[in-house]
């Protein structure tokens, strides 16, 4: 875990093995006209993200998972080479998510949209990752296109406690069917003695209209939401962190009334949840596009005893998206989008089409 010291601003690598973040905590002195003071402090620091991996499927048929599209003989020619250099890219970025702030990089990651376990674990063995001796924490979901969510960890700093999936049942349509989706991935685990809560989600899509689709999207919050009161019963100043593909922006209903969340920190209710990226998504940014207009699907919201200043615990910092120049695609009707992997049937070599969110939390030493 790497310790640093916040003063204002990032500044450069100190000794190669160490990278140090200044926060200016001092107060200025009471004349303009006299030198200020300031005092440094020195924080351990944790980053937790997120990341849809687009249709991160094998090459392989997967029993009862219609996954034909993506097999080298399905329609968008899903071959050994395109499945090791999605895999390649993908690591790429993992890689080096959060290094800005420290160099291990992530502690945590929650993904989604991979077709099983095993294309997790030939992410974590890649050359780009395999020092960091990531973890897996998986379950398969009964979602028809087989995919799921899926924790990463790195045990050097992350000690997984318990976990389990929560199914997600969905009411039926108009003509009664029953449409399966994902589970929600339930994590419980200590960071430093701190026991951490971690849901990863990926809600139901729009597929039908986003007023359609709404009711499902509040079963799969009200699950989540559910089990965070669970928690609450058992410990007011219990710690979670939910992340995921919530398929609504943070001011949708299922964020804001479902699951209870709020961008404004000094406004929320009690057992009421924090979620940063209201201000980014006030601000038209977003973490995925659709004809030219962006979305911020990809959220990290925190319980409130994760902005509590306490010397003896992890709280939050900040809230970061991830984009490197090569992830955004700069030409062709996605100018400016996230680089996907394919442009309908055609491979773009990209890698997803979504961007990865991540949020420091940091603790005084």
């Amino acid at each position: 875990m790497t310790h640093i010291k916040f003063y204002h601003q990032i500044i450069s690598p100190v000794n190669n093995m160490q990278y140090r973040i200044f926060l200016l905590i001092g107060l200025l002195a009471a004349c303009w006209h006299t030198s200020s003071f300031a005092q440094s402090r020195q924080y351990k620091v944790v980053n937790i993200g997120f990341y849809n991996l687009e249709n991160f499927y094998d090459t392989l048929h997967q029993e009862g998972v219609n996954d034909y599209e993506f097999l080298p003989t399905g329609k968008k020619r899903y071959t050994g080479d395109v499945y090791l250099d999605k895999l390649k890219n993908l690591a790429s970025v993992i890689k080096d998510i959060g290094t800005d702030i420290s160099p291990e990089g992530l502690t945590v990651l929650g993904v989604s949209e991979i077709e099983n376990r095993g294309v997790l674990e030939a992410l974590t063995h890649h050359d780009y990752l395999k020092s960091r001796n990531y973890q897996i924490v998986h379950y398969d979901s009964p979602d028809s296109r087989g995919v799921d969510v899926g924790l990463l960890y790195n045990p050097a700093h992350f000690t997984v406690i318990d976990s389990r999936p929560l199914r997600v049942d969905l009411p039926p349509d108009a003509n009664g069917y029953r449409h399966k989706t994902r589970d929600v991935l339930w994590v419980k685990g200590s960071i430093d003695g701190q026991i951490i809560h971690i849901f990863v989600n990926h809600w139901p899509s729009r597929l039908g209209g986003e007023a359609a689709s709404a009711p499902n999207r509040a079963v799969a919050a009200d699950v989540c939401r559910k089990f965070i009161d669970s928690l609450y019963k058992e410990d007011p100043n219990v710690n979670a962190v939910v992340m995921g593909d919530l398929n609504d922006n943070p001011t949708n209903e299922s964020v804001t009334k479902v699951l209870k969340a709020g961008g404004n920190a000094d406004k929320l209710k009690s057992q009421e949840l924090f979620n940063p990226w209201v201000a980014f998504y006030n601000r038209g940014i977003g973490t995925l596009a659709y004809q030219d207009a962006w979305a911020l699907f990809d959220q990290i919201i925190i319980s409130q005893n994760l902005l509590v200043k306490k010397d003896e615990q992890f709280r939050f910092y900040k809230a970061n998206i991830f984009k490197r120049e090569d992830m955004i695609q700069t030409s062709g009707r996605y100018k400016g989008y996230p680089k996907r992997t394919y442009d309908f049937d055609n491979y773009a070599g990209g890698f997803s089409d979504h961007f990865p969110t991540y949020i420091t939390l940091i603790k005084a030493l």
